[in-house]
């Protein structure tokens, strides 16, 4: 009998490094939705890794920043509180982009821990071969790093490497989830964020980080498809009418491309319903935040 190994990694940087990326490649299916919109995974969103012999959950942190509004507090306390409950931490900088004082915050943050911290330098398809050593030397001169591991989430350079090491430094331990979950999150929660991962990606700068969207219902219908009514939830009258667009233009297209990948998700045929409802400043209020998903006890 081999041993089997399990144990809990935090992926954690700033805003935009690719964190959402790495987690989907890791187990192999969308998860953590992806924009070039910073902080755009708002919850911890846990992915789990499973072979005949490792059990490895992935929990993919908000980007830490500075917050700017009750919201910003809990994506960060969100970010922080999954550092103290793991085995390893990834630091996941970008090859591409110069250290900042955002980084140095995180570094500070990182010295502290008392697990293993791996510097994963990723987007390494962007950047020449001396540029990269030149970062990484930059990077190793802050703090120590127990592994240093250069990849390319979206390509998978040095993936399998990444991988490998990981598995080294779990724990023997037993096998949290079944073989086939590949995360903790309700089909509805991942269904919203889908959702509006369309909304920011095709409404660019109008909607920022004003967006929030709550699936009211999930079931099956007559036809046999899964009827999902979901409401987009924006602050100004002026949101809403972009994301309806001329005609309703805009809503349908965001429709037809969240179910595209919804139904991929849920692997069957979905009707889905989509309304749009202004809420003034929801990104400050406790109970807004509470309603449509950020609870404090998610942290």
């Amino acid at each position: 009998m081999t041993e089997h190994k399990s144990g809990f990694v935090a992926i954690v940087g700033r805003p935009n490094v690719g964190k959402s990326t790495l987690l989907n490649r890791i187990v192999g299916q969308k998860i953590a939705i992806m924009s070039d919109k910073a902080q755009t995974t708002r919850n911890k969103i846990q992915g789990v890794y499973t072979t005949p012999d490792t059990q490895i959950v992935f929990i993919d942190t908000p980007g830490i920043h500075k917050p700017k509004h009750r919201l910003g507090d809990f994506m960060v306390e969100t970010a922080y509180s999954a550092l103290r409950e793991v085995d390893v931490i990834l630091f996941m900088i970008s090859a591409d982009q110069k250290r900042g004082k955002g980084d140095d915050f995180i570094i500070e943050r990182l010295k502290k821990s008392d697990v293993p911290v791996f510097l994963i330098v990723n987007k390494i398809d962007k950047v020449h071969p001396d540029a990269l050593l030149a970062t990484i030397q930059d990077y190793t001169s802050q703090m120590e790093f127990a592994e240093v591991v250069p990849i390319s989430a979206t390509e998978g350079n040095n993936f399998e490497t990444l991988m490998d090491v990981l598995v080294e430094q779990m724990p023997e331990g037993p096998q949290y989830f079944p073989d086939d979950q590949i995360t903790d999150h309700p089909e509805y929660f991942i269904v919203s964020e889908l959702i509006r991962e369309k909304v920011l990606l095709l409404t660019r700068d109008e909607v920022p980080h004003s967006v929030a969207v709550v699936v009211d219902s999930m079931k099956r219908n007559e036809n046999d498809k899964i009827h999902v009514q979901a409401t987009i939830i924006v602050e100004r009258d002026s949101q809403k009418g972009i994301i309806i667009g001329k005609g309703g233009k805009m809503l349908k297209i965001i429709g037809t491309k969240a179910r595209q990948d919804i139904e991929r998700l849920l692997g069957d045929k979905v009707y889905l319903e989509l309304w749009v409802k202004v809420q003034k400043d929801w990104r400050d209020k406790q109970t807004y935040l509470k309603d449509y998903g950020y609870r404090e006890d998610n942290y």
